[in-house]
């Protein structure tokens, strides 16, 4: 139960005792609350029928999962978190740009999964208490929940492991009884509250809700899987295993909550709120699991989160300890959580932000894996450290720490896929050419990987000449000690 000393330094492989099934328990118990469960509420509220729901949210989650997941492999060999890593393509300053992305992505998260679990709790205790749904009650809830969270994120990935391994129990069976609880009212009759497609027609809706509800789930790992595998040592557990331990974790761990919520979605029929609806519509039997999911689920899936931006955090400042960087970013999630709450329509809300971090994260993703292509899953680990220790050179340093071709192409495909998104208050110039359909994401990563394969073709071209001259000269010089 010590608190964990170690930021984004590389982990030494005593320490790296996880292993594959640890991979598993941490993206299933993690994701099991109401912060990723609310996501199947998406679709939904964009007027998707039932089977339209479930088949955007799966194909969107089986796509998102065939990209993300590979990323586990770069911390599998390089023991240290994923933006450091990116320093291999990025410069070892030049990897900040995965720690910025890193660190909102987990702050939007965090924010909401402590804001749509606050207000679940408070509907709960209005009801079994008459405890009023008042801004004070609301802002002691999310205190409450915020602070826990920090507790979890400051002690570290071994009790976050713990807790995630409890909660992969607790929290299945409580969806399972809450599937019980909500099975009777359940319906696939259209909700019309929902007031039709919110983008006028069929697929282009449903293409919205396969990226904002489906897709958006793996993509927020793409910074985050590299926390958990730093800490599996590639010398006992093979790069298949650990894929293939990241594959089931993610698809099982976030599939689970999202069809959960998509069934109680239309059980609760909850077309324009969702926690109001869910706790209005439950048994009152059901209220106090209805509780527990909601505090304990979302203090697992949060304190990953924050204990995520605390590495990212650290990352950035590297004179900042990782504890200190924490309890910095818990701060601002816990403001960002008000603000959520008392100035933000919830669907404008997670839509908006799903979708621009989308754009933005995908391009960084991809590079990140052509680099982890190219080098075959072989780091200087040493070097990847030089930013952290606040020096200078090594094989990474590029020019001045950057690698001015990665980012550019990084902020090349930001820019299109920015320019293609298609949200609730803007709508990007692109999307006449892609017949309103939001492709953000899909255009994002290939002009980022398109535009890093072309800057970068020289590169690779120019090393692989020296190494076949120095195979040339070795086996010139074998040959002219055997004469």
């Amino acid at each position: 139960m010590a608190i964990e000393q170690r930021g984004v330094d590389t982990i030494p492989d005593e320490e790296r005792t996880s292993g594959p099934r640890d991979i598993v328990s941490i993206l299933l118990g993690s994701n099991l609350c109401l912060g990723v469960i609310v996501f199947g509420w998406l679709p939904v509220s964009f007027g998707l029928g039932w089977w339209a729901s479930v088949t955007s949210v799966i194909a969107g989650t089986l796509l998102g999962t065939a990209l993300t997941a590979p990323l586990a492999l770069v911390s599998l060999r390089t023991g240290t978190n994923l933006s450091t890593s990116s320093g291999a393509q990025f410069g070892v300053r030049g990897r900040l740009v995965g720690s910025v992305v890193g660190l909102l992505l987990s702050l939007g998260y965090t924010a909401l999964t402590v804001w749509i679990g606050g207000d679940a709790m408070t509907g709960v205790l209005h009801r079994l208490f008459g405890v009023p749904e008042s801004g004070l009650t609301y802002g002691i809830v999310y205190a409450l929940l915020a602070a826990a969270t920090v507790i979890g994120a400051v002690y570290g990935y071994r009790v976050l492991l713990r807790l995630s391994r409890v909660l992969a129990v607790g929290m299945t069976a409580l969806l399972a009884l809450g599937v019980a609880a909500y099975a009777p009212h359940f319906t696939t009759a259209p909700l019309p509250d929902a007031g039709g497609y919110l983008l006028g027609s069929f697929w282009p809706t449903w293409l919205l809700s396969l990226v904002a509800a489906g897709l958006s789930g793996p993509i927020a790992f793409i910074t985050l899987l590299g926390d958990y595998t730093r800490y599996v040592s590639p010398a006992r557990h093979s790069q298949r295993s650990v894929l293939r331990a990241t594959w089931l974790g993610l698809i099982v761990g976030l599939l689970t909550p999202q069809l959960f919520g998509t069934f109680t979605a239309y059980a609760a029929r909850a077309a324009l709120d969702y926690a109001g609806s869910l706790v209005s519509a439950s048994p009152t039997w059901y209220l106090i699991p209805l509780l527990l999911a909601a505090s304990a689920g979302s203090v697992g899936n949060a304190g990953l989160m924050l204990y995520s931006m605390g590495l990212d955090l650290d990352a950035i400042l590297p004179r900042a300890s990782r504890t200190a960087a924490t309890y910095t970013v818990a701060g601002v999630a816990t403001v960002c959580v008000f603000v959520g709450h008392f100035a933000w329509a919830a669907q404008d809300a997670m839509t908006s932000f799903v979708l621009l971090l989308t754009a933005i994260g995908t391009p960084w993703a991809v590079i990140t894996l052509i680099g982890f292509v190219r080098c075959r899953g072989v780091y200087d680990a040493d070097a990847l450290q030089v930013f952290n220790r606040r020096s200078r050179g090594g094989v990474y340093w590029y020019r001045n720490g950057w690698n001015p071709r990665a980012a550019a192409s990084w902020a090349l495909g930001a820019f299109v896929g920015l320019l293609a998104v298609s949200l609730p208050s803007y709508e990007g110039p692109l999307l006449s050419l892609t017949g309103g359909v939001d492709c953000s994401f899909l255009l994002s990563g290939l002009v980022g990987g398109a535009a890093y394969l072309a800057l970068t073709a020289r590169e690779v071209r120019s090393v692989r000449v020296r190494a076949a001259a120095d195979k040339k000269s070795e086996a010139a010089l074998v040959t002219s000690g055997e004469g």
